[in-house]
């Protein structure tokens, strides 16, 4: 079942079936940051977390508009050409607790947007549907992580009103003493 998450864009639920195509999101989500990167690690992610408890919703060009897009779209596009209509974002939710109050919250896995679709509003409609969809199920807070040198993603985040909570810090350790 699909919905229309803005003028021209329908968003709908994912299944079990798109455990592939979450794949090739997730690693460019990261190429897009770490080019030099491999992120083939990223399936043993999907496959540890990727549940009917976790959803994942993708977000498609409507009617017309879609098939007109598909074949004008190239570059970045065609990396996601595997359907017939390919979804141009996706949005997967996972679970969290709260180590403070210790209640159950809604933690965004992945948020992403392919380039040729950015600044049109369509992260930030996915984050408001999102956020309507952790209040009806009685989640009080969404979690996410994001990278510091992600500013597009910050500023948006910010101007919803997520805020800082705490750090993620990291040591990278070396065999050698």
């Amino acid at each position: 079942m699909s919905e229309q998450l803005l003028p021209g864009y329908i968003i709908r639920r994912g299944s079990a079936l798109d455990r592939a195509l979450l794949l090739k999101f997730m690693q460019r989500t990261y190429q897009d940051l770490f080019p030099n990167e491999d992120f083939s690690h990223l399936e043993q992610t999907i496959k540890q977390y990727f549940s009917s408890d976790t959803p994942l919703w993708w977000v498609e060009e409507e009617g017309e508009q879609r098939s007109r897009g598909a074949e004008e779209q190239g570059g970045n596009r065609e990396f996601f050409s595997s359907a017939p209509h390919p979804p141009i974002a996706c949005l997967w939710v996972g679970n969290a607790i709260d180590q403070v109050q210790g209640n159950r919250h809604a933690h965004i896995f992945i948020l992403y947007v392919i380039p040729e679709y950015r600044r049109q509003g369509i992260g930030r409609a996915l984050m408001r549907y999102v956020e309507n969809w952790a209040i009806q199920r009685g989640d009080r807070q969404i979690g996410l992580q994001v990278f510091q040198s992600n500013k597009p993603a910050l500023n948006l985040y910010n101007q919803l009103g997520y805020q800082t909570q705490s750090l993620w810090m990291v040591k990278f350790l070396s065999a050698e003493k």
